[in-house]
């Protein structure tokens, strides 16, 4: 006889590596959520930090109250340069670690928009493809800090040098090192199958990986790249490119492995068509706006380079149960991290961003 499927429970203590510029901020949103939704305890920069150090590699400390609450935090998921064993101090053992990337050439032209003004190797040259021409013209060690973005950024998230030299042992090394600390690697480009990979993993319900866009540009701040800016990126971001490949494809195995891609197909649609009724539900024009139609300040999301970083508006007349729904859906991620330091820490001096939370920590009680 065949015995029913034992129900597996939802997953608590999760540990997500927020990679740049990889749909990373509308991650940190459905961790956030999910959070609240079981009252777990987040990993929060300390002090006025939104950040978990970076770009130091991360350490125990970096995390506020690190030193009362010890290993007991669930969830944690604020930009930092991955340090396993730093890591291991602050969540639990049984923890669930993931992470995403993204394809290398579109990632690189997004880092330069986003980064446009603070990058020495971006500022200097005209525009990405004149970037990319000779970046070794533009990209000079000595600014080897704030140059992290313009070279293997991913690379660098997961704490290696992204100037290493690309021989063969070193990068399977890295790659090996990488699938010994990571449970799972998502894909940006397939974002909604990604999603519907992490929920099953984890053990979550389909409203745990709804989101809406988060910290996503206007199309026409997008620079075209020519085929061979493309080639050239493989190059000049080969680390970057290895690492890709080989998540890309040990992502679709583990799909068909799992999942398998009829279920994959159906749970995606789904997925799909929750968030088009939420989006319904919650939003003034179904779709992200651009910052100067953004009418509730507390909803601006912060605007960097020569990105045009776009938001929402939410209906006016919401009942307060739906309006706070649709607010956690929207709130940009300097926001959420501001209010949930707030909540996990009462006592301390909040986090001063210089703008207004959509919602009070009081009215939250």
């Amino acid at each position: 006889l065949l015995t029913p499927p034992t129900p597996c429970h939802a997953k608590t203590n999760v540990m997500f590596l927020k990679t740049h510029k990889t749909a990373s901020s509308t991650v940190l949103n459905i961790m956030f959520r999910f959070a609240e939704r079981y009252n777990l305890t987040v990993a929060l920069p300390a002090g006025q930090l939104y950040h978990l150090g970076y770009p130091r590699n991360f350490m125990a400390h970096f995390v506020e109250d690190f030193e009362a609450i010890g290993q007991n935090y669930n969830i944690m998921c604020n930009h930092m340069r991955f340090n396993p064993l730093e890591v291991q101090k602050v969540m639990a053992p049984n923890t669930f670690y993931f992470s995403i990337l993204r394809n290398p050439i579109s990632l690189l032209e997004s880092s330069y928009i986003y980064y446009k003004h603070y990058v020495p190797a971006f500022r200097s040259s005209k525009d990405v493809n004149e970037y990319l021409a000779s970046p070794t013209q533009y990209y000079h060690p000595a600014d080897y800090g704030q140059n992290i973005y313009a070279r293997n950024i991913m690379w660098f998230d997961f704490g290696y040098d992204n100037n290493a030299e690309d021989s063969t042992n070193y990068t399977q090394a890295v790659l090996e090192e990488i699938e010994q600390n990571f449970h799972l690697i998502l894909i940006a480009d397939y974002f909604d199958e990604s999603m519907i990979l992490l929920k099953h993993t984890l053990c979550w319900d389909m409203d745990d990986v709804i989101y809406f866009k988060l910290n996503s540009r206007s199309q026409d701040t997008v620079q075209t790249l020519t085929p061979e800016s493309e080639e050239r990126i493989k190059a000049w971001c080969s680390l970057d490119w290895k690492l890709y490949l080989h998540f890309n494809q040990s992502f679709w195995r583990r799909i068909e492995e799992t999942i398998g891609l009829e279920v994959l197909e159906k749970e995606v649609e789904h997925l799909r068509t929750r968030q088009k009724e939420l989006m319904e539900t919650c939003l003034l024009e179904q779709e992200a706006v651009e910052k100067g139609h953004i009418r509730n300040k507390a909803l601006q999301p912060y605007q960097s380079g020569a990105a045009n970083i776009l938001g929402y508006n939410l209906k006016q007349d919401l009942d307060n149960r739906t309006l706070r729904t649709c607010q956690k859906m929207v709130i940009p991620e300097l926001q959420y991290t501001s209010y949930l330091y707030a909540v996990q820490h009462p006592h301390k001096k909040g986090k001063e961003l210089g703008l207004p939370l959509p919602w009070t920590i009081r009215q939250e009680r």
